[in-house]
């Protein structure tokens, strides 16, 4: 049960999750805001004092002269800047004389039932019997700002969420120009960082090194998340492991550019930020305005990563995810993007529905090059009618025909974009983020819509609602396929200019917003060019994120294995495609691309008109497969067993039921090899104390094997393993289902 206590006579606030504890002290005179701990849960009240308050130098109180040295090693919860504390602050600002020094002193406190919601942002939800917020009130006197600290616990997750409010309670305008959501204090000790890195068709690879002195960051100034980088940071103590060891990880609920920063300081303390990029941020605050930081999602675990990864699955399952989907089988899906890209017509995508209902799957996506005069990418993003040309009769037509075939209907929108080639740019050419006078730098031969100004989300929401009403469309892919730059918006002045950035993120969630209150059955699928913008802040709007562009079944192990240290497999979007694959060249079983698409939404990327007989006659199989496991792998525990990127051989993963009376072992063998007989797997999260019927998933019975079937203990395939084998040639793979035993 969670829990949160003021200790008046210790001054320290005490936040307790069901197995964590996080401490607070307000500290001399001053009402200095320092942090205590964070790790496993204290059962007693009566603690240590952890912030060094008793060694040198004392506290300013007494011993101003060395006032500095105090503020340049406390562990301060929130830290300013510029005033002695030369490690990396948590908030600045310009006031009117130029100035850039913040103070932070505690003021009073609210301890409040339930969390309160974040103004135009998504973040994490709970009722007042789920979930307590505590809210320090603290102030920034000399600048006149009044910085609200928030940090709301669960009752059934071991997680903490921060965010902050800060209000200029002054006579006059000031400038802020950093805020971030959240720092943690770390003592010192022997630290590995954790990021995720990537590019496209290669997301949320992990990368793990030594913290060494000084500052380790990921950041993105892209405007989006990015596949370059990921607004995740994890401090592992060096010997932590998947089942073992102390680990902290902090995930951002935003879409935006961010920073995630670990810096070791002189002392050997660790001082980990998140939050918005400073970079090209800039925000008027004027008297009485306020502004709201986005939310950070603190993890700490003292069983390994994959306590830590199941944690954050959870929180975002229960408490981020709101679609009617979150809890709902998805409907299985063939995309026409591959299998067509931009040559079709109406008769065509009605061939591969035909061929697609007939084989068990429920719901055809039209992709990209359905609108405008769109036959390649090069023009009509912002022109969204109907290209009748290519779709007789319109968009109604063709999805009474696919419905009246028996399938459901999703559609492609890059909402965002603009052609420099559409009507809507020869209309509106001020609407592009751009600089005046200059040439803009194209990618994809398109720019971005200035989401920051209301007239474009307004008129932009117009256009997807148009859309979605003229069918009965119950899918939305929403892609962004470039990053901004030339950052400049002609709906703003010059004072402004580094707002846009956030202002047009606002935009991007005002848009989504509105769209799931209008269409709250609509099933919506985020997309940035495959996984760029796959963050907690888009799942909030849609259950699922397409993960990759890159859809090979071994490429994607690594990318799902990434994704899956924070996301749960319910949002990862994954489908099996044709092969060779269109990314990467390479030829896999068609049978294991099932295997590695179901730790996913699982659909389908083809023409499933023209694929091999052998693979197309699988299809059935895999859909029953899918309707077989889906609960399962949607809302069991999640546990790495073997990581092709460190084994090089084999992959392996398992999801367990909550109630541990069922579980699903994937196993993919990579790399060939000879004179190998089978591989020892040692499974994870069962009972030890229960009996369980192990069977193999034949793919050619579509059923389990009855011949294989047998009975162990939950501790003898814990602790002793099972056998793998008969697992020939590269890129085979199989699956386990276990349950209990009667």
């Amino acid at each position: 049960m969670s829990d949160i206590r003021f200790l008046e006579n210790e001054r320290i606030f005490k936040i307790d999750s069901e197995n964590t504890s996080y401490m607070i002290k307000i500290a001399d005179e001053e009402r200095f805001v320092l942090h205590m701990y964070y790790g496993k849960r204290l059962k007693s009240d009566s603690v240590a004092d952890l912030c060094r308050l008793g060694e040198n130098p004392f506290v300013p109180s007494k011993n101003n002269r060395d006032r500095c040295s105090f503020y340049d090693c406390a562990p301060f919860e929130y830290p300013a800047h510029g005033i002695g504390d030369y490690r990396d602050d948590a908030f600045s600002v310009k006031n009117k004389n130029g100035h850039t020094a913040t103070t932070l002193n505690y003021l009073s406190y609210n301890i409040m039932k339930g969390k309160p919601g974040i103004k135009g942002l998504p973040a994490t939800f709970g009722s007042e019997d789920e979930c307590k917020t505590l809210e320090l009130i603290c102030e920034d006197a000399y600048n006149g700002l009044e910085v609200r600290l928030y940090y709301s616990v669960f009752d059934d997750v071991d997680a903490i969420t921060r965010s902050v409010v800060i209000k200029n309670k002054s006579k006059d305008s000031i400038k802020l120009t950093k805020i971030m959501s959240a720092c943690l204090e770390l003592d010192e000790g022997d630290y590995d960082t954790v990021f995720l890195h990537g590019s496209w068709a290669r997301e949320r690879a992990i990368d793990r090194e030594k913290l060494g002195y000084g500052k380790h960051f990921v950041s993105s100034v892209r405007g989006e998340s990015s596949h370059q980088e990921h607004p995740f940071i994890g401090v592992f103590a060096s010997d932590a492991t998947e089942d073992f060891g102390e680990v902290y990880g902090l995930n951002f609920v935003y879409s935006g550019n961010f920073i995630a920063q670990a810096e070791k300081s002189q002392f050997g303390t660790v001082r980990v930020m998140m939050g918005i990029n400073p970079v090209d941020f800039e925000w008027t605050l004027a008297a009485g305005e306020e502004f709201y930081a986005p939310e950070a999602v603190m993890v700490y675990s003292d069983e390994g990563i994959g306590k830590m990864s199941r944690c954050f699955h959870d929180l975002y399952r229960r408490h981020l995810i709101r679609s009617e989907y979150k809890n709902k089988m998805r409907p299985i899906l063939i995309n026409n993007w591959e299998a067509t890209y931009f040559d079709f017509n109406t008769e065509k995508l009605l061939s591969i529905a035909r061929e697609a209902k007939r084989l068990g799957i429920e719901m055809l996506v039209m992709d990209d090059g359905w609108f405008g005069c769109r036959n390649d990418d090069n023009n009509s993003l912002g022109d969204w009618f109907v290209n009748e040309k290519k779709l007789p009769g319109g968009l109604k037509y063709l999805v009474d025909e696919v419905n009246k075939i028996g399938l459901k209907f999703g559609i492609w929108m890059e909402p965002e974009m603009i052609s420099p080639d559409s009507e809507l740019f020869r209309a509106h050419p001020d609407w592009a983020i751009q600089l005046p006078g200059k040439v803009g730098s194209l990618a994809r031969n398109q720019y971005v819509l200035d989401l920051s100004r209301p007239e474009i989300v307004d008129y932009t929401y117009n256009q997807i609602s148009s859309v979605l009403h003229s069918a009965n469309i119950e899918y939305l892919k929403w892609d962004m396929n470039r990053q901004i730059c030339d950052l400049g918006s002609i709906g703003l002045d010059s004072s402004s200019q580094g707002e846009l950035f956030h202002r047009f993120c606002l935009g991007v969630y005002e848009l989504q917003e509105r769209l799931v209150q209008e269409f709250p059955g609509l099933l919506l699928e985020n997309c940035s060019g495959g996984g760029a913008r796959f963050d907690p802040g888009m799942l909030y709007y849609s259950p699922q994120i397409w993960c990759s562009d890159n859809t090979d079944a071994i490429s994607r192990l690594a990318i799902q294995h990434g994704t899956a240290m924070i996301y749960p497999l319910s949002a990862m979007g994954a489908h099996v495609s044709d092969c060779p694959n269109h990314t990467v060249g390479r030829v896999t079983p068609f049978e294991s691309r099932g295997y590695v698409a179901l730790a996913g939404t699982f659909g389908y990327e083809l023409d499933v008109t023209r694929i091999p007989e052998a693979d197309r006659n699988m299809i059935p199989a895999q859909v029953k497969m899918y309707h077989s496991y889906s609960d399962l792998v949607r809302n069991g525990d999640y546990y790495r067993l073997l990581s092709a990127d460190t084994d090089r051989k084999w992959d392996a993963w398992q999801v367990v039921s909550t109630d541990k009376s069922e579980a699903l072992v994937t196993v993919v063998k990579v790399l060939g090899e000879a004179n190998v007989k089978s591989k020892r797997l040692k499974l994870k999260g069962l009972a030890a104390d229960k009996k369980y019927k192990i069977a193999a998933y034949d793919m050619s019975m579509a059923d389990e094997n009855p011949e294989s079937v047998q009975i162990l203990g939950g501790d003898s395939l814990m602790y002793a393993g099972i056998n793998i084998g008969g697992l020939h040639g590269d890129f085979t793979g199989r699956l386990i289902h276990i349950i209990e035993a009667e």
